[in-house]
């Protein structure tokens, strides 16, 4: 009789036990980061008797949470890649609208900008004419910097919100470590602490949510979590912090995450961090941002730099050849790393003649050097790599500029990092306010000889260089040959529409100028390239202006051109972002949706489990019901 009443008690007590654990999911049906659990039951072994072995019942050996390890660490991880997606296209959006096309964007200012020469050329003394000239520059220039400024107080943002995220980092490593320490001690008990690992994998998500993590487990129950790879975020219950720090050459466009163990910060590099939304705050502000401000100072600089060497070789109004039309910012000197132990510097000029800014690359440069001399160069834009050698020429010719090394000797190892259009775009300015400083003459003019007999015309002539050379006479001698006075020699190459260059013969760097002349000569023909006599009255230098429109500068295309090359670039590289974001977003959802079809809570699936052992429950009872009323039967009988 006490067997059955035993056995009835055991059965009470187990599906009472996996009633309240099915109460405790469906309460917990909307609380983040519970995983639904059960109790684990056993039947209590049977006792031997002469006719067999009989059951004792059933006990409840603990609560299991119903919980897949692979999946919860595949659902993490690609929640960080999805965050690190949609991060940086939230801020690829925002980098995006900083570009507007039509009248209000940039590469309609430098066309205004370029056109209204066109008036200049028609009336070259017209003052009118030359304030809107003057005005288009300040409003191109404005543009510019105010477009650069966005930028700026983007990286700003950016760099604020990874402080941001670095705190938050920190703050769940330390309450991860603090959860690991309570669930090493509840450990002990024999019996897996579930609310405390629900929570630690909570924190866990939480911290994948801003970068990228993997984990260990320990035999005591506890998590060591590390981030790129191998460095440790959290080891039992000791924490080394994150923070954001300057990247080792000290580039203020650019920083790093570091962490900090034992006391040695270490710096963690951007490629091995996965995903996160730091990984993607630090792609966006070390690529993307870095990107687009070389595409915009790029532009900047290779206008800005062009147009003041043509405004040079012309006169202004008070007959003085021209003054700079743009205040640019000097180029910074080359960003040493902090592990350097040479004493060279790397200085940084645009090339003069020709002039290099048609050759400009938006990109940044890394020099390595092998010896104290010589070493490679990487274009980080893309990756290509050259040598060179500064005790064979120094300075280094590199895309339009001249990279000096100067100071004591460089050692091997020792890195630098150039970044040539770092602050074009913000310095731009106009140098002057007074139309009259145009200098929109030519200092030079052709004329022909008052004898010619033949249809030699003039085609074009353009200043090369400063000073302007004394006067050059060339006299033909036949349709096809001259004499020039400056050398003597006889030329028999004279092709009608194909140049005549100053320089003698015409290499490179050409200088003084260049003269186009049509038409077959008669014997005797001349042609004199002398002082402008009448510079008031000439707009040749405007025109020479608005030829720029036309001139390759920006990756072979024309340099108006140019702003609609770089919104092209950047919406590319938005539409990336928008694909990767989406792709990942969805890969994030469906193992979530695999996560949770196991260890979420399914309110038909307990509805139906209540059920069951509710039943149970009730049936147990009634065998206690049924064990009281054969009690009470036996007693009955014995009372007889």
């Amino acid at each position: 009789m006490s067997g059955i009443i035993n056995i009835g008690v055991t059965a009470l007590t187990a599906n009472q036990n996996a009633l309240q654990t099915i109460s405790n999911n469906i309460a917990n049906v909307n609380t983040p980061g519970y995983t639904r659990q059960a109790v684990v039951l056993s039947n209590i072994p049977g006792q031997f008797t002469g006719s067999g072995y009989y059951g004792k019942g059933v006990e409840t050996l603990t609560v299991r949470r119903l919980y897949d390890e692979f999946l919860t660490r595949q659902a993490a991880t690609s929640q960080a890649v999805a965050s690190s997606d949609a991060t940086r296209y939230s801020y690829m959006q925002q980098l995006e609208s900083l570009f507007p096309s039509g009248p209000n964007g940039l590469g309609a200012s430098v066309s205004d900008m370029l056109n209204a020469y066109s008036d200049i050329t028609n009336a070259p003394t017209d003052l009118t004419a030359r304030a809107v000239a003057l005005a288009r520059a300040d409003e191109m220039a404005h543009r510019f910097r105010s477009t650069a400024e966005a930028i700026n107080e983007l990286r700003m943002g950016t760099t604020s919100q990874l402080r941001i995220d670095a705190t938050a980092i920190n703050n769940l490593a330390g309450q991860i470590a603090k959860t690991n320490e309570q669930i090493a001690i509840a450990m002990g008990s024999g019996h897996t602490p579930n609310d405390l690992l629900d929570q630690r994998d909570q924190l866990i998500r939480d911290l994948n949510k801003y970068v990228q993590t993997t984990n260990i487990k320990a035999d005591d129950g506890s998590l060591s979590i590390f981030l790129a790879g191998s460095q440790p975020l959290v080891l039992g219950k000791t924490v080394s912090p994150v923070s954001v720090v300057e990247d080792e050459f000290g580039d203020p466009a650019k920083v790093k995450l570091a962490i900090t163990v034992g006391g040695v910060p270490r710096i963690l590099e951007e490629s091995m961090l996965g995903g996160g939304e730091v990984a993607g705050l630090l792609r966006f502000q070390n690529t993307d941002l870095v990107d687009a401000s070389n595409l915009l100072g790029r532009m900047a600089l290779a206008i800005g730099t062009r147009m003041n060497e043509q405004q040079a070789l012309g006169l202004d109004l008070n007959g003085n050849a021209g003054n700079p039309l743009f205040n640019l910012s000097a180029i910074a000197d080359g960003y040493a790393s902090s592990a350097n132990t040479g004493g060279a510097t790397l200085s940084v000029g645009i090339q003069a003649n020709p002039s290099g800014t048609t050759a400009f690359l938006s990109s940044n440069y890394e020099f390595s050097f092998a010896t104290a001399t010589t070493g490679t160069i990487t274009r980080l834009s893309d990756g290509v790599t050259t040598a060179f050698d500064f005790g064979a020429t120094n300075p280094v010719l590199l895309d339009g500029f001249e990279i000096l090394r100067s100071g004591p000797a460089a050692a091997a190892g020792d890195r630098f990092v150039i970044t040539p259009f770092a602050t074009a775009a913000r310095g731009i300015n106009t140098a002057f306010s007074s139309p009259k400083e145009l200098a929109m003459a030519s200092p030079i003019a052709a004329q022909a000889g008052i004898t010619n007999t033949g249809a030699l015309t003039l085609q074009g002539l353009a200043v090369r260089t400063v000073p302007i050379p004394p006067a050059v006479t060339l006299t033909f001698t036949g349709p096809g040959t001259y004499t020039r006075s400056d050398t003597g020699a006889t030329v028999h190459n004279y092709v009608p529409g194909q140049p005549i260059e100053y320089t003698f013969p015409a290499v490179a760097p050409l200088t003084g100028w260049s003269l186009t002349l049509k038409g077959v000569p008669q014997t005797g023909d001349t042609y004199t390239v002398d002082a402008n006599p009448y510079p008031l009255l000439d707009g040749a230098n405007a025109q020479a202006m608005l030829d720029l429109r036309d001139l390759a500068m920006f990756d072979g295309g024309p340099l108006t051109d140019g702003y609609a090359s770089l919104i092209a670039e950047i919406g590319t590289k938005v539409q990336g972002a928008e694909q990767a974001s989406i792709v990942s977003g969805n890969i994030a959802v469906n193992i979530e949706k695999d996560r949770t079809a196991v260890a979420g809570v399914n309110l038909d699936e307990e509805a139906a489990r209540m059920i069951q052992f509710q039943q149970a429950y009730q049936a147990a009872g009634k065998m206690m019901q049924i064990a009281q009323n054969i009690f009470d039967t036996l007693l009955a009988s014995f009372s007889r």
